[in-house]
């Protein structure tokens, strides 16, 4: 097993890393909720028949009371009519300020449950455990919660930081394909944003055979490099938006696919592409860069460019929460493995995208 920590002003949690900790459960759940006699737990409806009964059984074990709380699949769960109803749900349960809130599933029951946590009795104990690629290696980490509007994506929410994080590498080996390998942009990422001997560990080993053989490695090295930055930028106001890298344009693919035809992480290894495009128009980039990257996201599967209109870009640049009045500030590469802020005017990057993309 592999452990790390996240350290911030007046408290700290740990990330648990390691194959069969899906039914340690309980007694990793009691040692940091010693207090707490009841949990409600969160799931959905594709991960409840596979996961739900031998977290729920360990957690029994443990000696907690617990409620279970399914979801239908899909990122229209993640919705204020859903929050309510774990809401209602949670009040029904009899939960108090001492018990929690366990998040068992993807980014979306990551992200409504812990809303839910952090909004309900104003805010009771939040443990993640995260079943998805993608979730583990970038939502479960770091305290974003939030819900979606009509309005966009994630744009309700919270920071809310769980009090354990538990990663069971074998969950990834029920996951279809394109959802495993729709993970691993955001673990390339990684790679493009901080690390450069990453990058190229990861563009050496672009199956998903491969990748489960060194999966926990993959893990701690993506909740390493989340973790320095979060200690350093909790509240998203600096560093931590290198972690958008990619995802300003990805926004604008999941719109134009109305979040049916793109996954999150399809748009964003598409976005990946296109802003070290963008960034060589802009003498930021290095040449080499883009063919780079599409190169690694073409060998996982992932697209490297998504049809948008200007229509999408402008709605979703007009909603990217690192905007500010007339001005957004769009990620960059100057290398392989360091990512720059760049603040720009919202009408320079339309015209950019319009002339370039």
């Amino acid at each position: 097993m592999k452990q790390l920590t996240v350290n911030l002003p007046g408290r700290e949690y740990d990330i648990l890393i390691g194959r069969g900790l899906l039914p340690q459960a309980g007694e990793r759940v009691k040692a940091v909720l010693p207090r707490a006699r009841k949990l409600a737990v969160v799931t959905d409806s594709n991960v409840s028949p596979l996961y739900s009964a031998a977290v729920l059984a360990s957690l029994a074990a443990a000696g907690f009371d617990c409620r279970l709380f399914v979801v239908p699949a899909g990122e229209e769960s993640k919705n204020p009519s859903q929050l309510t109803r774990l809401w209602e749900g949670f009040m029904d349960f009899g939960l108090t300020r001492t018990d929690g809130v366990i998040a068992l599933g993807g980014g979306v029951v990551g992200d409504l449950a812990g809303f839910a946590a952090a909004t309900i009795l104003r805010g009771v104990a939040l443990v993640q455990i995260p079943t998805t690629l993608l979730s583990q290696v970038d939502s479960s980490v770091g305290g974003k919660v939030a819900v979606d509007l009509a309005h966009g994506k994630n744009l309700a929410g919270a920071f809310y930081q769980p009090r354990l994080v538990l990663m069971d590498p074998d969950t990834l080996d029920t996951l279809p394909l394109p959802v495993f390998m729709a993970g691993m942009a955001e673990v390339v990422k990684y790679g493009c944003i901080w690390n450069g001997e990453f990058f190229d560990f990861l563009a050496a080993r672009p199956d998903r055979g491969a990748l489960m053989g060194e999966i926990e490695h993959i893990l701690y090295t993506c909740c390493e490099i989340k973790r320095q930055v979060v200690m350093k930028d909790e509240l998203d106001t600096g560093l931590r938006m290198i972690l958008n890298f990619g995802h300003t344009l990805g926004h604008a693919y999941e719109l134009a696919g109305r979040y049916v035809e793109w996954s999150h992480g399809e748009a964003v290894a598409a976005g990946m592409c296109a802003a070290a495009r963008l960034g060589v128009r802009l003498g930021v980039t290095p040449a080499d860069v883009p063919g780079r990257i599409e190169d690694a996201c073409a060998a996982l599967g992932l697209p490297t460019a998504i049809p948008c209109s200007m229509e999408d870009y402008a709605a979703a640049i007009g909603l990217d929460k690192k905007g500010a009045g007339a001005d957004i500030t769009l990620i960059l590469l100057d290398s392989i493995g360091r990512a720059v802020p760049h603040k720009m005017p919202r009408k320079q990057l339309l015209d950019l995208l319009e002339d370039t993309l």
